[in-house]
């Protein structure tokens, strides 16, 4: 058992392997609550319960980057087989989401809010923030304090730097519809946004 400073055992971060990404999004979405997300870095481990993602359901969600089947430069990447890092910039701010739905079929589940569980110390000192509360509770805070940046795009969340870890179990979840979609017609009422109920840092 190996204990970090802040009493957490980090020997049970260990990658979860690829059958784990091969379930339908909408289950991968509900399945990811609770598990850690980890990102290794020269700077040291920093790492989180996820508490909030969303599914994009491409290509028939209008909401989706691979909408009507758009392949670019950007979205290649969820094309490709499930569990891949598909990292895009918005608003100056980097994003992270697990690519889904198997290779050929362009579907993503976008992480929202982690829960600091490792690397404390290390998140604040990226985040410049006080407040423990506000260092991961967002998509764009979370890359920051995690250390997540563009150079990840294409990895696979199954081996490090950048993986998922079995975390905790999770007993309630909540569900209704997704953020900052506005423009996407019917797809703006799609209860695909799902998040560990009563958890103060889900994005607000």
């Amino acid at each position: 058992m190996e204990i970090s400073n802040d009493g957490v055992d980090i020997s049970g971060f260990k990658a979860l392997g690829q059958e784990f990404f091969e379930m339908p999004t909408l289950l991968l979405a509900r399945s990811l609550l609770g598990c850690v997300l980890a990102k290794e870095t020269s700077e040291g481990l920093a790492a989180g319960y996820i508490v909030e993602t969303e599914a994009y359901i491409g290509p028939g969600d209008r909401a989706a980057h691979s909408y009507m089947n758009r392949r670019t430069k950007r979205t290649e990447i969820m094309f490709g087989e499930s569990g891949r890092v598909y990292t895009y910039v918005m608003h100056t701010h980097c994003l992270v989401n697990v690519v889904s739905g198997g290779e050929g079929n362009p579907e993503a589940v976008l992480i929202r809010a982690v829960e600091p569980v490792y690397g404390e110390s290390l998140m604040h000192e990226r985040r410049g923030v006080a407040e423990t509360v506000k260092l991961t509770s967002g998509p764009g805070k979370l890359t920051k304090a995690l250390g997540i940046s563009m150079d990840d795009y294409g990895k696979k969340f199954t081996e490090p730097p950048l993986f998922i870890s079995k975390g905790r179990i999770t007993e309630s979840i909540s569900e209704g519809p997704r953020i900052g979609i506005g423009n996407s017609g019917e797809a703006r009422e799609y209860p695909w946004r799902f998040w560990i109920t009563g958890n103060p840092y889900v994005s607000k």
